[in-house]
């Protein structure tokens, strides 16, 4: 067999790791004529790294056909070797970048604009996934009326939007909670039908019988629309309802009801990785905001507060008469991030909330709690 001409240092492409435990030289196939360059780690004294190139020899070919005359290992199962795709090369965002690339034949790309990249460097604050646990978010007020249920559906669509797991907000209000009308309503089952079914839930696909879900594919699960029902909704029921969803969804978000010493609360910041203060613009509205911050701080919640994001929503009754930049600046010295919520003529109409109908500047603001959140309970390194 004629000798093979050894690759220029071009050409070299390493690839192949041989698999632990081969002792013998003999074992390994001959793919080069000249000496193979090994370094062995001490930390890695079974794996031996053979510099070659792979995309010269056929054995590592993707256009290799037939049966190799000596066994092969696994790795020559490259991609480059199994697979015939072309690189998909990405279009740059903006105006004069998409117009040098087009003008260019696509051989010069400027990459996105600084607003492309913020963009998207913000949806990727909100992908960034957790791993282990479900993670709890309740979504909390003193008084009603500021925007609370909103905020719970903005947060949850735009962790639903850019997130590949699954995110799921479930009302807990027991006065009458409205969480479940501002998405496209799917089901009549509610939060007792999952406590009254739960030992026949053993699905995913059981689950979905009970919520409704959006484009965004936020999973939305609805309280008793009888208040004398969801009255009796107590800490037994939402920990059962918790851990059947916590079976199914990496994120659950909780649209708490006004009564902070309702029964149903302990269970919900037992469970919570943090917390979502919704306040209003007002005086009265800030003020019963602080005092929740107060409360929870008295009844040994500090950590949760300080990892806290308050929504502060200026689209209330009294937002221009006040100082929002001082209203923001006392929560800000108490929680980790403060966000403000604009008005939305979508919003103010009381009825379904579609993602794509909502002005720029609330999708904005809703993606920026979202990566708030995310920053407050993925795992750090």
């Amino acid at each position: 067999m004629a000798e093979r001409k050894r690759p220029t240092p071009s050409d070299k492409n390493p690839r192949s790791t041989v698999a632990d435990g081969i002792d013998d030289a003999s074992a390994i196939p001959e793919i080069i004529s000249e000496p193979v360059s090994v370094d062995v780690t001490p930390t890695a004294a079974s794996t031996v790294l053979v510099s070659a190139s792979v995309e010269s020899d056929p054995l590592y070919s993707r256009r290799h056909s037939g049966v190799s005359s000596t066994p092969e290992p696994s790795e020559m199962l490259t991609d480059d070797r199994l697979l015939d795709v072309k690189e998909k090369q990405l279009v740059p965002e903006g105006w004069w970048q998409r117009l040098i690339y087009e003008t260019t034949f696509h051989t010069v790309n400027l990459g996105d604009s600084r607003r492309a990249a913020a963009r998207k460097a913000l949806h990727a604050r909100i992908a960034v996934p957790f791993g282990g646990d479900t993670r709890y978010v309740p979504i909390l007020t003193r008084k009603g009326g500021v925007g609370k249920t909103t905020t719970t559906v903005l947060l949850g669509m735009a962790l639903a939007q850019y997130r590949d797991d699954r995110v799921i907000a479930i009302d807990a209000n027991p006065d009458r909670g409205t969480l479940a009308e501002r998405i496209p309503r799917e089901t009549k089952n509610t939060i007792r039908s999952v406590v009254q079914k739960a030992p026949s839930i053993g699905s995913f696909t059981d689950f979905g019988e009970f919520v409704s879900k959006d484009d965004t594919r936020l999973h939305v699960l609805a309280s008793d629309p009888d208040p004398s029902v969801s009255d009796i909704f107590d800490e037994f029921d939402y920990n059962i309802v918790a851990d059947v969803a916590s079976r199914y969804y990496s994120l659950i978000l909780t649209d708490c009801g006004t009564g902070i010493v309702h029964s149903v609360m302990k269970p919900i910041l037992q469970r919570a990785n943090s917390l979502v203060i919704v306040s209003g613009g007002s005086v009265d509205e800030a003020r019963l905001a602080s005092e929740t911050l107060s409360w929870l701080e008295s009844n040994g919640h500090t950590d949760l507060v300080k990892n806290s994001v308050v929504a502060l929503n200026t689209a209330t009754q009294g937002t221009m008469l006040v100082k929002l930049d001082e209203i923001e600046n006392h929560f800000a010295s108490r929680v980790r991030q403060v966000v403000r919520i604009p008005y939305d003529e979508h919003i103010a109409a009381g009825s379904v909330i579609t993602w794509s109908k909502l002005n720029k500047i609330t999708r904005d603001a809703a993606e920026l709690l979202a990566a708030y959140v995310v920053e407050g309970i993925a795992p750090t390194e």
